[in-house]
């Protein structure tokens, strides 16, 4: 099992109704996650089993996660639906989200003599992002990473997923961190994993300590300022930690940006204060050239 499979079926079962609002356009306000234990010849386990409640009745949802193309997908599918047949009659739908990055090529119907099958795939390149991005749940804002951009700069469309789990999760900092995670690990299915790290750079002064760079910068500050004998200790030793993860981020992205960075700049970058810093993170996207943030070079 990847770390992908086991964020997005976290993901499931937080926003288990929005998937069946969103994308699916089921109407639903309810869920109630059901074992998805099945055991025949060997264990199986579903990725996430709900009874649905909308103003049209309830039904059974079985959602599978897949972030590569099975050829045997079907016939899972197929045994799946005999196993939830016989604990429960009820209306059962059947759905594959698809987030792989290849184009989807699973079959989702099978016709034999006097058996008809069919379950649906959603693929996530086909779902316009804007559905998900207008969501008030972050875990469903997550998703839209996933999904078909409509033209617009993979640089803006990351800033802004980053900016709608700030302003949703507010001070709730466990869900953000949780969140940012499952983003992390997401974009890798579309190659944007550097895309992430910059809009990481970009919450340099908005939620720092929930950063994975922070930890590391804050443990090299403490060490360097036990090195320099700071008198005020811990207290100064968290400061200075905060100050070298912004300088670590901010060199990184230059170095990306610009692809070189000379001695000069990454000495001024190292020495500089918490407003220079946070000076050059705003700017950066903007600036054309190294000389645009710090001057001329000697």
């Amino acid at each position: 099992m990847t770390d992908n499979d086991v964020v997005s079926k976290d993901l499931l079962k937080r926003v288990a109704v929005d998937i069946a609002r969103i994308l699916l356009h089921w109407p639903v306000d309810q869920a109630e996650i059901l074992e998805s234990n099945h055991q025949r010849m060997e264990e199986r386990r579903s990725d996430l089993v709900a009874r649905m409640q909308g103003p049209d009745g309830s039904f059974i949802l079985h959602i599978e996660i897949q972030n590569a193309n099975d050829p045997k997908m079907l016939w899972r599918m197929l045994r799946y639906r005999s196993d939830l047949l016989f604990y429960d009659e009820q209306d059962i739908r059947q759905v594959v989200v698809y987030i792989g990055k290849r184009r989807c090529t699973m079959a989702d119907s099978l016709t034999q003599f006097d058996l008809r099958y069919h379950y649906k795939i959603v693929d996530m390149h086909q779902v316009d992002c804007e559905s998900l991005l207008r969501e008030d749940t972050p875990e469903a804002v997550v998703l839209a990473v996933l999904c078909d951009f409509k033209g617009r700069p993979a640089q803006e469309l990351v800033q802004h997923i980053v900016q709608r789990l700030v302003a949703l999760t507010g001070e709730d900092s466990v869900r953000f961190r949780n969140c940012f995670t499952a983003l992390e690990l997401l974009s890798k299915n579309r190659d944007l994993q550097e895309t992430v790290k910059e809009a990481e750079a970009m919450l340099s002064n908005v939620k720092i300590t929930e950063l994975p760079s922070y930890e590391l910068g804050m443990e090299r500050g403490m060490e360097r300022g036990m090195e320099r004998g700071i008198a005020q200790g811990h207290r100064s030793g968290v400061l200075e930690g905060q100050l070298q993860a912004e300088r670590a981020t901010l060199l990184r992205l230059l170095n990306r940006r610009f692809q070189h960075v000379p001695s000069r700049v990454e000495a001024q970058v190292q020495e500089a204060g918490a407003e220079d810093l946070t000076h050059w993170l705003d700017q950066i996207l903007d600036a054309q050239r190294l000389e645009d943030l710090f001057g001329p070079q000697g």
